[in-house]
């Protein structure tokens, strides 16, 4: 038997990553776990409002996506726990400046230079709709056919209502295997 929770959201654990975006001449970095895909050419960070790094994405119109792993994780929790507006953050990381100015992390394995294309907002939240233009990953992250190897990358995973890391699992099966095996009755 099923329990009613209510309106509860229950998408948890989601990728945890890093945002990167430049602050004048220096970066300035914050946690995120609401990452989300929104089709095969765009993907969605959704931040209260309240978030000082917001108007630095707003008159940039650019950011980076830092994909945390174990190795980054102590880094990644400190820029989530301390405000920019309190604490300089941008000496936390080692980082490269892309080709558009984005402060993109050497450490992370993996780094997305986005374009922000729009902010679709609700009352308390922005949420930045943007283009991926450049992924960069660590050589070793990939796989024989040079596709990203999510079990050597093992991105961290969040999940929200106890505030708890994640590590990623082991492979269960490639999609469409179980359901080809899978039998009605059986």
């Amino acid at each position: 038997m099923k329990k009613s929770l209510g309106s509860v959201l229950a998408l948890y654990p989601t990728p945890v990553a890093i945002i990167g975006v430049m602050n004048q001449d220096k970066p300035t970095w914050m946690l995120v776990g609401h990452v989300g895909i929104i089709g095969h050419d765009k993907i969605l960070l959704s931040l209260h409002k309240i978030h000082y790094t917001n108007k630095f994405i707003r008159q940039n119109n650019r950011l980076s996506v830092n994909i945390v792993d174990e190795n980054i994780l102590p880094q990644a929790d400190y820029v989530g726990i301390n405000s920019g507006i309190n604490v300089d953050k941008s000496d936390v990381f080692v980082y490269t400046l892309s080709e558009n100015n984005t402060p993109l992390i050497d450490a992370s394995p993996l780094t997305m230079d986005c374009l922000v294309v729009d902010n679709y907002e609700t009352d308390n939240f922005d949420n930045f709709v943007c283009t991926i233009e450049n992924t960069f990953v660590e050589e070793s992250m990939l796989d024989e056919k040079n596709k990203v190897d999510y079990r050597r990358l093992k991105p961290v995973l969040f999940e929200m209502p106890t505030y708890s890391y994640l590590r990623t699992g082991d492979v269960i099966e490639r999609g469409g295997i179980l359901g080809k095996n899978w039998k009605k009755g059986a």
